[in-house]
């Protein structure tokens, strides 16, 4: 009989354990939180984005990290995969806008409640609360030090989770364990996070949420990136999806890094300022603050007006051709001076971790220490937002929980 142990009860270490246990295979989960699966409590704003349903060669795209690495893994175990055991299980799904899977319960503890049920039906043990403080090798026993407790194993998974959120218990333990064994850890950084920009507006902004507009990223006057979609502004700065997708295209920050939105993209200047001049026509008589209700949101006419340098109680049948342009322009392209991202903490994920280069892409087993696996945010994969992260967690366990069977099997 052969034993594994599963650091962390996160989706990769769920799948790894799930995947690892045979007749002839022990498998114990050894988790620091009160309760497994903390950070996917959190996903798709609570509801939990289990994965996306789109094809899986469109996966590759949306990761950020190393995509060729994760070829194997995901083609192994797909999305499809992990819907049809959680759907095996009686979780009911529903696909939304992007592809994006939910429960359809919209509740993320209906996920976890799933996995808790699969993991007690193949008896694979779970201990709550235990935080690892040291792991080592000796002979082929990997022993694992928690604060009380020691355990040993044969094999052993890390899936510990990056940095981001700490709050979840994703605190850099697996990056300490795998430089013990000898790897090498890609600089961490914040991958997908909101943003931090100077405007006298913050507090007339915060809160306002704008969809199907187009941001653009500038930095030292060269343009880094084009999004297109929705975002909120908040009491630092911006937030949303399309702010997160653009923080991963930057890597430094200048002194002349910009943000610009272009509050009405599908319109060109000249056809934004024709339908200007119809608004006017129909609200000729009134002040310029209240002529613009049909076009803007009521909360940003004030800031669009200021930037533009326009008297708000100015009579719109009193405005100039010139001052009409400059209002155009604003709307087409109010800026704001980025002074940087959002601590790694809030980051939806890692950025960096260990180096795929000492790692199996089909099997996730160290290519340093025998029988050592890591699965999910732990390795230097990242992906954009839409489920496409947690299928990764997914697949990595998978593959690190089918070589453990096979390996169990043979032994």
């Amino acid at each position: 009989m052969k034993n594994t142990i599963v650091v962390g009860a996160g989706p990769a270490g769920i799948l790894a354990a799930i995947t690892a246990k045979t007749n002839n295979n022990n498998v114990l989960i050894l988790e620091k939180n009160e309760k497994i699966g903390k950070k996917l409590y959190i996903t798709g704003k609570g509801r939990c984005n289990i994965t996306n349903y789109s094809p899986i060669e469109e996966f590759f795209p949306m990761i950020n990290s190393n995509p060729k690495f994760m070829y194997s893994s995901l083609y192994n175990y797909t999305n499809m995969d992990v819907l049809k055991l959680l759907e095996d299980y009686g979780l009911k799904y529903k696909v939304e806008r992007g592809n994006r899977v939910f429960p359809e319960s919209d509740k993320s503890s209906d996920v976890i409640k799933t996995f808790n049920k699969i993991l007690s039906d193949l008896n694979i043990k779970v201990i709550l609360n235990e935080d690892i403080r040291f792991i080592e090798k000796q002979d082929n026993t990997f022993k694992v030090y928690g604060r009380a407790n020691k355990y040993e194993s044969d094999f052993l998974v890390i899936a510990t989770g990056g940095i981001s959120y700490p709050a979840t218990g994703s605190t850099g333990d697996g990056y300490k364990f795998a430089k013990t064994f000898g790897h090498s850890i890609k600089e961490l950084k914040p991958s997908l996070v909101p943003m931090e920009i100077k405007s006298n507006y913050l507090k007339e902004l915060q809160g306002i949420s704008l969809k199907n507009i187009e941001l653009t990223v500038k930095l030292n006057n060269r343009v880094i990136c084009k999004e297109f979609g929705e975002l909120l502004f908040t009491h630092f700065g911006l937030s949303g999806p399309i702010v997160l997708k653009a923080s991963n295209s930057i890597s430094n920050i200048g002194e002349n890094s910009i943000i610009s939105i272009d509050l009405k993209p599908k319109l060109s200047p000249d056809t934004l300022d024709k339908r200007i001049q119809r608004d006017f026509t129909k609200y000729s008589n009134k002040n310029l603050e209240n002529a613009l209700g049909d076009l803007l949101i009521k909360k940003l006419i004030p800031v669009i007006l200021n930037e533009s340098g326009i008297n708000p109680y100015k009579k719109v049948n009193q405005i100039t051709k010139e001052e009409r342009l400059r209002l155009v322009n604003t709307i087409k392209n109010l800026e704001f001076n980025l002074i940087g991202l959002r601590p790694i903490k809030e980051a939806i994920i890692t950025k960096g971790g260990v180096s795929v280069k000492e790692i199996n892409p089909k099997t996730m087993e160290s290519k340093i220490i025998d029988n050592l696996y890591f699965a999910g945010e732990v390795i230097d994969v990242d992906a954009m937002t839409g489920g496409y992260n947690l299928q990764i967690a997914y697949s990595t366990g998978y593959a690190a929980g089918e070589s453990i069977k096979e390996k169990s099997n043979e032994l």
